[in-house]
C-alpha cells in the first residue's frame, strides 16, 4: 500500500519517502542487495536494532528545535508504529524503538506532515546539527546562533558533497564561551565571538570521542558569520577526497588532519575555495524567528506541600532569560525516555504557558522558554507528577546514558538500568552535589561513546571482565573530563575497569573522597589533577579484585542470566560487500544525478554529481584488477596507473588532472557543461571496456573497498 503523503510535505521530503517505500519492496522481493539496501536506509534514519525484525528510527531535529504539535505527532507515532516510548539524544535528535522497516515511510510521512524528517539521520553524512539549548534565551550569549546552525544544517542535507563520505561528520553551535554544546569534541565547531563591530565565531576542528578520542585543534580565532558555510564546504570536499575509507575506525576527520597535519590540512581546504558553490554565504538572522510567549492567562492555584524541594528546583531547573521577566524551564528526563502521555501533556503545557520553541537539550532534556514568574508554580507542579521535576537538571544527579544493550548492536553493558541506580544514590544519599553543576556523569553502554563517557568529569563506558571461564560486565571509568568553568573542554583519562555491580560503592568512594579532601570550593576537575590518576587507581582497585567478587558480579543488572557478551556490527558504515555490476550503477546514477541539476542549472551540484561519479567508475574497473580503494584520492591516481598508462582507457592530460579540474574551476555554467560532458563519455569508455571483461560481476569484500 502507497504511503499517503499531504500537500504539507515539501517535493524533496516526498521524494525521499517514495524511495524509501521503493527500495523497501526490492529489498524484500531481493531485488536489492541487503548490504547496498543498509547503507541506503540508514541515511534515511532507519538503524538496525539489537531485536532481529525491528529498527530504531532516528528523527532529525536541527538544534533539537521543535514545537509541541511535532512532540505531539511523534508521541502518536510511537504509539501507532513503534515501543509507545520516545528517546532523546546527545545529538538532540528523538529516535522511535521497535519500528518494521515495512512501516519506515509511515513514520516519515507523519512526521514530514509537520516538518519534521529522518534524512542523514544517521550514515556516512553530516549529522544532526546541534547548539546550546538556550541559544536565543542565554543571558551570557553575544547573538543567537540558531540561524547559523540552522543554516548549517539545511546547506548540507541532500547536499552532493557529503552523500558518500567515508564517514560521519559533526557540527556544533556554543550560545557562549560557556561551550555547552561541547565543541571541543565536535569536527566543526563554533563559538561566537564579535571583532571589529562584526559577528563571526571561534572555530575548532577534527575533535571527535569514540576508541580514540581527539580534542579539536583552533582553525580560526576569528572567522567571519559569512564564511563559514564556504569554509565547511571546501573542508568536507577535502574530507570526501582524501578521508580513509577502507579502516573503518579511522574514517573520521580528527585522523585525516592528524595524518595530513593541520598546516597541510588547511592548505587543501584553501585549494578547494575556488569549486566551492558560495565565495562568501550571508545568513538571515531571521531564519529563526524569536519565540514569543505564550498568551497570558489565569494560572490555577496549586499548594506546595515540600517548599525546600521546590526551591531547589527553582534553583537548578530554571534560570531568568535575557529576556527579563521570562524564565527557562529544564525538564530533567531520566535516561532519555518519555512516553507519549506524557508528551502530550509537555505540549499542552507548552502551549498554554511557554512557547511554541521547545528544545531537546544535549544531556536528553528538555527545555521550555517564555516562561512567566506566576505560572512557575503551577509548572513545577505538573512536570511533579509526571516525574520530571527532580532538581539538578544537568548535575552529577542527572546522569546522561544511551541505550546501551536495551536496544543498541553494539552495546556491551546495560547502562541505562546503572543509571537509574546511580541517580537514585545520588539523590538519596548526596542531595547537596545538585547545585554543583560542574560536577556529572555521563555513561555509554561501549567505548563509541553516544553518551558522550569521556567529555565527563566523571564517565563510564560498558565492558567486560574475564575471570577463569566467567565474565563479569564492567564499566571502564574515566575521570577528568569535560567543561571547566573557563569554558575549556578537557577530555578524561582512562582509570581503571570495575564490575558493574561494584560502581555504586566505587561511586560513593569517589565522591566521600572528594567531599574529605578537596579545599573550599575545589572543582572537581582540579582536585583529580592535584591528586593524579595514580591516586585514584590505586583508591578504586580494590574493587576490581577478583578474589572479592561475588557470584552476584557476573550478572548485568537487569538479566538474569550469567553475562556474555554479545557485541554485533553497527551500522554507521556501507555495504560490507559490493558487487563490480552494482557500482557500475551506482555511476550510472551519478550520472542521472549530474544530467538532471543541469536541467536544473544547478551547476555545483551537476559538478560534484559528475566527480562523484568519475570516482565510483574508476573503483569498479580498479576493483576487477583487485587493487585495492581505500581514498578517493588513490583511486585516481590507481587509475592512471593501471588503465590509463597502459592505454586500457585512454585519458588524454591523465585521469587524476582531468577528475582534479573541479578545484580548478569555479563552479559556473561553462565548466559544469564541460566536466558533465566528459564524464558522460568516460562513463561510456568504462562500460565498453566492462563488456570485454570477463570478471564484471565479480564479487568484491569489504576489506577491499569501504564507501
Amino acid at each position: 500500500m502507497s504511503v499517503t503523503i499531504t500537500e504539507n510535505v515539501s517535493p524533496e521530503t516526498a521524494k525521499d519517502i517514495k524511495e524509501l517505500q521503493i527500495k523497501i519492496g526490492a529489498f524484500i522481493d531481493g531485488t536489492m542487495h541487503g548490504d547496498k539496501f543498509k547503507q541506503f536506509r540508514l541515511t534515511r534514519g532507519v538503524y538496525g536494532q539489537r531485536q532481529l525484525g525491528v529498527h530504531m528510527f532516528r528523527i532529525k531535529i536541527p538544534m533539537g528545535r521543535l514545537n509541541p504539535a511535532q512532540l505531539v505527532r511523534i508521541a502518536e507515532l510511537s504509539e501507532t508504529y513503534a515501543s509507545s516510548n520516545l528517546h532523546f539524544t546527545t545529538r538532540q535528535d528523538i529516535q522511535l524503538h521497535y519500528v518494521k522497516v515495512t512501516d519506515a515511510p509511515y513514520v516519515w510521512a507523519g512526521l514530514a506532515d509537520c516538518g519534521l524528517h529522518a534524512r542523514e539521520a544517521c550514515g556516512n553524512t553530516v549529522r544532526n546539527v546541534t547548539a546550546s539549548s538556550t541559544a536565543g534565551i542565554d543571558p551570557n550569549e553575544l547573538f543567537d546562533v540558531s540561524p547559523y546552525a540552522y543554516t548549517a544544517y539545511s546547506t548540507f542535507i541532500r547536499n552532493p558533497i557529503c552523500q558518500d563520505m567515508g564517514r560521519k561528520m559533526k557540527i556544533g553551535f556554543s550560545a557562549s564561551e560557556e561551550d555547552s554544546a561541547f565543541t571541543f569534541i565536535h569536527d566543526f565547531g563554533f563559538i561566537p565571538k564579535i571583532q571589529d563591530g562584526k559577528r563571526g565565531f571561534s572555530l575548532v576542528v577534527g575533535g571527535g570521542l569514540g576508541a580514540q578520542t581527539f580534542l579539536a585543534q583552533k582553525a580560526f580565532d576569528f572567522i567571519e558569520e559569512d564564511q563559514i558555510i564556504p569554509f565547511m564546504e571546501a573542508a568536507l570536499r577535502v574530507f570526501d577526497r582524501y578521508g580513509e575509507r577502507l579502516r573503518r575506525h579511522k574514517a573520521r576527520m580528527k585522523y585525516l588532519i592528524k595524518d595530513l597535519g593541520m598546516e597541510k590540512w588547511m592548505e587543501l581546504v584553501e585549494e578547494e575555495r575556488t569549486a566551492t558553490k558560495h565565495k562568501s554565504f550571508k545568513i538571515d538572522l531571521n531564519l529563526i524567528p524569536e519565540a514569543q510567549p505564550a498568551p497570558e492567562k489565569l494560572v490555577p492555584d496549586v499548594i506546595i506541600e515540600d517548599k525546600k524541594r521546590y526551591q531547589d528546583w527553582l534553583n537548578t531547573n530554571t534560570f531568568e532569560q535575557k529576556q527579563k521577566g521570562f524564565y527557562g524551564v529544564y525538564l530533567k528526563v531520566t535516561n532519555g525516555d518519555i512516553k507519549p502521555d506524557t508528551a502530550r501533556t509537555i505540549a499542552q503545557l507548552a502551549n498554554d504557558y511557554a512557547s511554541q520553541d521547545m528544545r531537546v537539550t544535549m544531556n536528553q532534556g528538555l527545555l521550555l522558554k517564555f516562561i512567566r514568574p506566576a505560572a512557575l508554580p503551577y509548572v513545577y507542579s505538573v512536570l511533579d507528577s509526571l516525574g520530571l521535576a527532580n532538581p539538578g537538571f544537568g548535575t552529577i544527579a542527572d546522569i546522561t546514558t544511551c541505550p546501551g544493550t536495551d536496544t543498541c548492536n553494539l552495546g556491551v553493558t546495560n547502562s541505562m538500568t546503572l543509571a537509574r541506580i546511580l541517580e537514585d544514590v545520588i539523590q538519596k544519599e548526596y542531595p547537596e552535589l545538585i547545585y554543583d553543576k560542574y560536577l556529572n556523569i555521563r555513561m555509554s553502554g561501549c567505548m563509541n561513546a553516544c553518551g558522550q563517557h569521556m567529555a565527563a568529569n566523571i564517565g563510564l563506558h560498558g565492558s567486560s571482565i574475564r575471570v577463569g571461564d566467567k565474565v563479569a560486565p564492567a564499566m571502564q571509568v574515566i575521570l577528568g573530563g569535560g567543561v571547566d568553568e573557563t569554558g575549556v573542554g578537557v577530555i578524561g583519562d582512562k582509570v581503571v575497569k570495575l564490575p558493574t555491580k561494584k560502581m555504586t560503592d566505587a561511586l560513593r568512594t569517589i565522591l566521600n573522597d572528594y567531599e574529605a579532601n578537596a579545599t573550599d570550593e575545589e572543582y572537581f576537575n582540579t582536585y583529580y589533577r592535584r591528586q593524579g590518576k595514580n591516586y585514584f587507581y590505586t583508591l578504586l582497585k580494590p574493587f576490581a579484585d577478583p578474589t572479592k567478587f561475588v557470584d552476584d558480579d557476573y550478572f548485568d543488572h537487569g538479566h538474569e542470566n550469567y553475562f556474555t557478551p554479545e557485541v554485533g556490527v553497527g551500522e554507521c558504515a556501507g555495504a560490507s560487500y559490493d558487487m563490480v555490476g552494482i557500482i557500475v550503477n551506482d555511476a550510472k546514477i551519478k550520472q542521472e544525478e549530474a544530467n538532471e541539476a543541469m536541467q536544473n542549472q544547478l551547476y555545483a551540484e551537476a559538478i560534484y554529481y559528475a566527480y562523484t561519479g568519475f570516482v565510483v567508475a574508476a573503483k569498479a574497473l580498479l576493483l576487477s584488477k583487485d587493487v585495492e580503494c581505500n581514498t578517493q584520492i588513490k583511486i585516481l591516481k590507481d587509475f592512471d596507473e593501471h588503465y590509463v598508462e597502459t592505454a586500457i582507457v585512454p585519458v588524454d592530460g591523465g585521469f587524476e588532472n582531468l577528475v582534479l579540474s573541479i578545484n580548478k574551476n569555479e563552479p559556473d555554467a561553462d565548466f559544469a557543461q564541460q566536466y558533465v560532458a566528459r564524464y558522460n563519455s568516460f562513463l561510456e569508455e568504462v562500460l565498453v571496456h566492462r563488456a570485454t571483461i570477463t570478471n564484471a560481476e565479480k564479487v568484491v569484500l569489504e576489506s577491499a573497498y569501504k564507501a
